[in-house]
Formats: structure tokens, sequence, C-alpha cells
């Protein structure tokens, strides 16, 4: 496999864009435990098509998620991290293998959804204050691991589902990092099964954890300089706009 050939049709300017993205996106989710899933599309989906943006995606983040989790590590709750990792196994790799049988604009649509989604479903959760104790943190696992096997940007489900389990702070982003290593994991076993971790989706995934590597420990040295929510708040944003476009190309693709 020669990783230089993904890159073959992508223009340095590109490539520089893609980094940017990555490092930016690495630094909020340090600060507000995610990002990299939610922003990473809005610069993939244009240069590579949906198909591959899970796949890539889900490699990079073992990186990210790995440097976030050495950046917060004592804060992490094991037995939280456990339930959550156990409960959503098999439904994170049934959702990673229905991925794999979706079209480009299929993807383009699914992630478009999941990422508009994803907006409203924090603040209400945040909102309500919802509580739940372990056999509602694993019944809700469930249905977060056929989400985030299939789709990018599902981190804030799994976000509001340790916060509604008392979780606060640094211990919710260093659990979301060790719970997003072990099922970026399955969902990696299940593409290289089906076939879809090809040079491209390599190379890229390659580039944007290497680029993303310090992300997390600039975020915890601004951490107390950048207040979380104003990251939230242009996230939200972003997220929301991206949405829009990718659903819209979609929906050209399968209406034009």
């Amino acid at each position: 496999m020669n990783i230089v050939s993904g890159f073959a049709d992508v223009s340095l300017l590109q490539l520089l864009l893609v980094a940017g993205v990555a490092l930016f996106a690495s630094i909020v989710g340090g600060l507000a435990g995610y990002g990299t899933g939610a922003l990473m599309p809005l610069v993939l989906v244009p240069l590579v098509g949906a198909e591959p943006v899970v796949p890539i995606i889900a490699i990079s983040s073992i990186f990210t998620n790995l440097s976030r989790a050495a950046a917060y590590l004592r804060h992490a709750d094991r037995r939280r991290a456990l339930i959550v990792i156990l409960a959503a196994a098999l439904t994170t790799a049934l959702g990673a293998y229905g991925y794999t049988r979706l079209s480009n604009a299929g993807a383009a649509l699914v992630i478009g959804t999941m990422l508009i989604a994803s907006v409203p479903l924090r603040r209400l959760a945040r909102r309500r204050n919802v509580r739940i104790a372990d056999t509602g943190l694993g019944v809700g696992a469930v249905g977060y691991g056929a989400l985030v096997g299939g789709t990018s940007g599902s981190g804030v489900i799994l976000l509001s589902l340790l916060m509604a389990a008392g979780l606060e702070g640094a211990a919710v982003i260093a659990t979301d990092a060790v719970i997003s290593v072990a099922t970026s994991i399955i969902k990696i076993s299940v593409f290289g099964l089906a076939g879809v971790v090809t040079a491209q989706v390599l190379a890229f995934a390659l580039l944007i954890g290497a680029i993303a590597l310090p992300g997390a420990f600039l975020a915890r040295a601004f951490v107390e300089r950048m207040p979380v929510h104003f990251h939230t708040a242009i996230l939200d944003v972003a997220v929301i706009a991206g949405g829009l476009v990718m659903i819209s190309s979609a929906l050209r693709s399968f209406f034009g």
C-alpha cells in the first residue's frame, strides 16, 4: 500500500487546510470534549467524498483521543468507561458494518443529519439536567454504539450520557477519551475487514492524527484563558452549517 498515493489528487493548499482544521479541532476537543468528529467532515467531504470520512476519523481519533487521555488521565472514571465500552461494543460493530453498505450520497445524508441533530440534543440534555444511574448509562451506551459506529460527530451524545451519569469537567473529557479509543478500535477492525481502509483513508488519517497530537496539551494550557462556551458556540454554528451543506449535496445526488 503506497501511502503517498492517498494524496495524489489533493493540492498542498488543501492539505494545509486539513492540517489546520485538525489542529483546531483537537484543541476544541481538549477544551469542550468533542470537536474532531464534528469539524473534520466539513473539510474532508469536499475533498474525498462522504464515504471515507468515518473510517478516516476513526483511525485519526486513536491519536487525538490517546493524547487527550494522556493529558487528563488522572481524571478518568474507569468504572463508567468500562460500562460504556462493554455495552456499546456490539452495536458499534453493527453500526460500522451498516456504514460500509451506504452509498456516497447516503453517507453524506447520515453524517449531515447526525451533525445537525447533535446540537439540540446536547443543549436539551444540559437544560434538563438529566441524571442517570449505571443501568441507564449502559442502556444509553447501546444506542450510542450504533450511532458512533456509523456516523461522525456523535461524540456529543457520549458527553451528554457521561454528564447525566454525574461526571463533570475534566472527568468527562478524560472518560470520553478512554471510551472513544476503544470504540475507534472496534470501528477500524470492521472497516478493515470490509476493505474500506484504502491508501487515501490511511494517509489522511495519519496526517490528521499527527497534526492533532499536541492539541489536547495546548487546550489544557489555554483552558483558563478561553471559556468553553465560546468554543462551543462557534462549533455549533459550524456543525449546523456543515450538516446542511452535506444534506443538500446528498439530496441533489438523490433527486438531481
